[in-house]
């Protein structure tokens, strides 16, 4: 049977001011009328029913989940005690799953990505499910680059190629990450890499193998929090162990050394919404190129993102390629060219004592 597993413990400091501890980007609505993490639910739903359906958050967000995700069960909303990357989020959630279906095949997928259309989305998954079961592989998608990006991993495809129900499907060479820009254009001139996605589909059996013979002590870490489930030790088992987790992710501790990995090629629209120019990407621009979400006013202004809302008015003069983003108690001015930046600034507020503003 097929599980869904979202990952939703990111900060979204890339977001800020808009995103803050308590409503990083997941939580909020960057495009359209729901949140990214509603949108997420909603793209699979049909699909996977709501009990098979689980999210993996902070403790400071489970509350906020909850009342968000009202059409998940409460028990499916796990609670880490500590961001440890995702190796540790993905094995807590593959421990749970297995003691509940020991044969679960389980998608990871995160909170904030837009894919469209859903039902291109959904049939690439089930090809990757197909592909899960029968093959015992580590599945992840694959999305062919438009631009030779320095902000993503890419995966090398092998050149045997398989076609399943339409989608070209290979085994993985190998895994690199981020690239610089000379590294991305050869990349991308060669036809060969693939964006990482960061979305994977596998067998829980299979997963927890891979720890195992990789990640030995996530491993025994995750046997002890397996036996602790459904007792009155639970929790302080799970927060136990995680305190001895690596901060690793999927990628560097499993996927790039596993075998039997393979690629589906994505034929869907994807975006990771990693910075503020995607909100640029995912929303109408007036005539004079800006992107605007709120109450502005103003001339001379040409190709500028300008986040608000409707009680505080934004005016702007001759103003350029700027980030500007007014909330309630923080106006940031940026350019676009620095929108990368904005995650060494949320650093630089802690170093000066505005820790509160984030």
């Amino acid at each position: 049977m097929l599980y869904a597993v979202i990952m939703a413990g990111g900060s979204g400091t890339r977001f800020w001011p808009w995103s803050r501890k308590k409503t990083p980007k997941q939580l909020l609505k960057i495009t359209g009328q729901e949140t990214m993490i509603t949108q997420t639910v909603d793209r699979i739903i049909g699909e996977i029913p709501p009990e098979n359906i689980y999210v993996v958050t902070t403790s400071t967000l489970t509350k906020s989940i909850e009342e968000e995700l009202s059409q998940i069960p409460a028990k499916n909303i796990i609670s880490e005690p500590f961001g440890k990357n995702t190796a540790a989020c993905i094995g807590l959630a593959a421990a749970i799953i297995s003691k509940r279906d020991a044969s679960a095949i389980m998608a990871v997928m995160t909170a904030d990505h837009i894919i469209e259309p859903p039902d291109l989305f959904l049939k690439a998954l089930k090809c990757a499910e197909e592909l899960a079961t029968e093959k015992n592989a580590l599945v992840t998608f694959g999305i062919k680059p438009t631009e030779p990006s320095s902000n993503y991993g890419y995966i090398q495809r092998e050149e045997e190629v398989i076609n399943l129900h339409g989608f070209p499907v290979y085994d993985v060479k190998c895994f690199t990450e981020k690239p610089n820009r000379t590294t991305a254009e050869t990349f991308l001139k060669s036809g060969k890499y693939y964006w990482n996605s960061g979305m994977f589909v596998w067998s829980v059996n299979t997963i927890l193998e891979n720890i195992n013979t990789l990640m030995p002590d996530l491993s025994q870490g995750l046997e002890r929090i397996e036996k602790s489930l459904e007792t009155p030790d639970e929790s302080s088992v799970i927060s136990h162990e995680y305190e001895k987790f690596d901060n690793i992710s999927i990628d560097y501790g499993i996927m790039e050394k596993a075998s039997n990995v393979m690629i589906v090629e994505a034929d869907f629209t994807w975006d990771d919404v990693g910075s503020w120019l995607a909100v640029e990407r995912l929303n109408k621009s007036d005539n004079n190129n800006n992107t605007i979400l709120g109450n502005h006013c103003g001339f001379d202004t040409q190709g500028n993102i300008i986040i608000g809302d409707n009680e505080r008015l934004i005016t702007t003069i001759n103003v350029s390629d700027m980030i500007i983003v007014n909330t309630k108690d923080v106006t940031m001015v940026c350019n676009k060219n620095s929108a990368e930046d904005i995650k060494k600034l949320t650093e630089l507020l802690k170093e000066k004592g505005y820790g509160g503003y984030l």
